[in-house]
């Protein structure tokens, strides 16, 4: 047995491959092997012989196996060495240099115009973007055969046959968020919900979903006077100017009353909009008093209590200050325009800071 262990074991270390290891497995320990043949002469052996040999012949075929396996694993060490040679790669050599993400136009206006109003005290209420029928129209005083609540205008969500539920749908303002502050908070209260709004409609200034801002504020002596500082203080610090002078015009939304269009006093002077100088006027946001049935639908008494309400575009708002002539790219996905108009992550608009870069 020494003899056939000392040969294997010098067979197995100098195998220059696996096919070489394989049929020393097959001579030594497979079914006709040396060793094999070796186990099948104990059943011929006395019992004291078979005592002596068996457990001889175990060792040494778990030696051979353990070679194998051994010599096995060196070689493939050896391969995956001389493949890591021929697929050597530098890894220290420069990597690509790394794109840091820009902050979306809209996102950073949402930023700024929150800023803004947190600075007057107005909190920031969020609503759900799938809203019932009674939120966003009868609540606000939208009459049923307002044109607002037709098909061709308002993304309805479907509803199967003989659901007789009210309908549900997108909501086409964040003037529903206002309805559920008063219902959650009731008053005195101070406003903003700003958020994505969903109205039927494509061209270059109009796309099917886009982004508001509404205010409200009710206390029990609010006045259009209070409404115009308001929207003053605002359009100051957001435009970045010393003065500005807007004109209220009246208008009509079935949730105020009175209703106005705010106009603002501006120049297009050598196509750059300046704020707050020149002899045109620019339409930026409508407003009014809140309309009593909208306090009731809110559960606050209309005789103790009153407020105003104004809602302002948000991506208008950042296409008259940045420059963007389009709507329709602010969803376009264009890396290209994204870098151009972006923000730095670390640009966290502050009135004491600056808003915007």
């Amino acid at each position: 047995m020494d003899d056939l262990r000392d040969k294997y074991i010098s067979l197995i270390s100098e195998a220059g491959d696996e096919a070489t290891l394989e049929d020393l497995r097959v001579q030594a320990v497979g079914k006709k092997g040396e060793v094999s043949l070796k186990m099948r002469e104990l059943g011929k052996m006395t019992p004291e012989e078979r005592q002596e040999a068996g457990p001889k012949l175990n060792a040494l075929k778990d030696e051979i196996n353990s070679a194998l396996a051994a010599k096995k694993a060196a070689l493939a060490d050896a391969a995956l060495d001389e493949r890591l040679k021929t697929e050597w790669l530098d890894v220290t050599l420069p990597g690509r240099p790394r794109r840091s993400g820009t902050i979306h136009p809209v996102s950073q206006v949402t930023e700024e115009v929150t800023a803004i109003f947190a600075d007057m005290g107005f909190s920031v209420a969020e609503g759900p973007q799938i809203e019932s029928d009674w939120h966003n129209f009868d609540a606000l005083n939208i009459p049923g055969h307002h044109p607002a609540r037709a098909e061709m205008d308002t993304f309805y969500m479907h509803r199967a046959e003989g659901d007789n539920r009210p309908p549900h749908v997108l909501r086409t303002h964040t003037s529903p968020v206002q309805i559920r502050s008063m219902e959650l908070q009731g008053a005195p209260l101070r406003v903003i919900c700003p958020g994505r709004v969903y109205r039927a409609d494509f061209d270059q200034t109009h796309t099917p979903m886009f982004h508001q801002v509404e205010g409200l504020a009710v206390d029990t002596d609010i006045s259009m006077a209070n409404l115009k500082w308001c929207l003053e203080e605002f359009v100051k610090a957001f435009f970045e100017v010393d003065s500005v002078e807007l004109r209220f015009r009246a208008s009509h939304f079935p949730f105020t009353e009175p209703s106005a269009e705010v106009d603002i006093r501006c120049s297009w002077e050598g196509g750059t909009l300046k704020i707050g100088e020149g002899d045109d006027w620019m339409e930026i946001l409508g407003s009014g008093m809140v309309h009593p049935k909208v306090l009731q639908a809110g559960n606050i008494d209309p005789d103790r209590w009153q407020g105003f309400a104004f809602g302002i575009g948000i991506d208008r708002l950042a296409m008259l200050k940045y420059g963007i002539p389009d709507l329709r790219a602010f969803f376009d996905s264009d890396l290209r325009w994204l870098r151009h108009y972006g923000f730095s992550s670390l640009d966290v608009p502050t009135l004491h800071g600056g808003l915007s870069r």
